[in-house]
């Protein structure tokens, strides 16, 4: 039981230390933000409202790239039924960054979203990795 309580601290810097990356790349935090389309099973952000949102507020946030791709989205609604939707999956690759900063930088993109379309949420999804440009 004592040399699992030692080696405790071990484990846990491990999982939070930078990732050992390959030659020709660095550490990374990939951001991944799903953004349903639907509001009350209606189309509300269309093709022209999602290109104005990039312009407007994603990629003053993060100028130095991102890709957008469509998706289908389903969720579980509180009365049971499964919901499914359009979405747009952003991936961005913030080198350098921690799961904290990358945090810090995509919650505000996530609100901005809600309040112009009226969405419940935006999925975030933040995870540390490796890039090389």
């Amino acid at each position: 039981m004592r040399a699992a309580a030692a080696l405790l601290p071990l484990l846990l810097a491990a999982c939070t230390a930078p990732p050992s990356c390959p030659a020709g790349t660095a550490p990374a935090v990939v951001a991944e933000l799903a953004f349903g389309r639907n509001a009350d099973g209606v189309l509300r952000v269309g093709e022209a409202d999602w290109s104005a949102f990039l312009a407007e507020e994603a990629t003053p946030r993060f100028p130095d790239g991102l890709s957008s791709l469509d998706a289908q989205g389903q969720w579980r609604a509180p009365d049971g039924r499964i919901a499914r939707e359009p979405a747009k999956l952003l991936w961005l690759v913030l080198p350098g960054a921690t799961l904290e900063e990358a945090s810090r930088r995509t919650e505000p993109l996530a609100a901005a979203y809600k309040a112009r379309f009226g969405q419940e949420s935006v999925l975030r999804s933040l995870r540390s990795g490796c890039a090389g440009f």
